[in-house]
């Protein structure tokens, strides 16, 4: 049976880096997969630009069904109102009707990932939202490692996906996002990409993999 994929994502690359081998993965399925933008840059005009193209391009990679942008003010998420962002949220993923959907990990240090997880986990109450069958959360280098380190903040993955045929193509899409890496120590390298696959490869058996926190599964 094929599945419909929504992927989260608070900033743009956010897809790629917390869940992109993934989602080619799916997509090698013959799954459906849906990308929901929820923030767009407050910088330059010649930035914002940039960026557009740097998404359309990364549409094209993963062969996205749909793409939506909510185009919210990045860093200022806390500034809109819950029934306005739960509205927002609401209508795309009713719009999508997903039975799979992936979200930002609810203890990310950045506040707009915070936020949006709580929005957006709002928005799966099964009474209301009956196709969704499986919600998970991503971790997201930058974000994740640095949420606090205590028991009720700390990822702990129960789902892991081989993604070692996806890798180089995973580093292929997060290398458009130019101003988004650095070299190491910078989070957001290369190398440390490579490193947290390695490690949750090695903690499932394979060579390169993503990990998840599993919130819910109807079967």
């Amino acid at each position: 049976m094929k599945n419909k994929i929504l992927i989260v994502a608070v900033h743009p690359d956010d897809e790629t880096l917390g869940c992109g081998g993934t989602l080619l993965k799916h997509k090698d399925s013959g799954d459906e997969i849906h990308w929901l933008i929820c923030t767009q840059t407050n910088e330059t005009e010649d930035f914002y630009r940039i960026r557009e193209k740097e998404i359309e391009e990364v549409t094209k990679m993963y062969g996205f069904d749909s793409v939506t942008n909510l185009q919210l003010k990045t860093m200022q998420v806390d500034e809109y109102s819950m029934s306005e962002l739960i509205g927002k949220i609401s209508k795309v993923i009713n719009e999508v009707k997903p039975n799979i959907i992936y979200l930002p990990f609810k203890s990310d240090v950045h506040s707009d990932h915070r936020k949006i997880f709580e929005v957006s986990y709002s928005c799966t109450k099964s009474f209301r939202y009956p196709f969704i069958k499986k919600i998970y959360m991503m971790e997201t280098l930058s974000e994740t490692e640095f949420a606090p380190s205590t028991k009720e903040d700390s990822f702990i993955p129960n789902v892991f996906v081989d993604i070692s045929k996806y890798m180089d193509k995973k580093i292929d899409i997060m290398n458009i996002f130019k101003s988004e890496l650095g070299n190491h120590p910078f989070p957001r390298s290369e190398r440390n990409l490579r490193a947290l696959a390695t490690f949750r490869g090695a903690t499932c058996g394979c060579e390169y993999a993503e990990s998840f926190i599993l919130l819910k599964e109807i079967v």
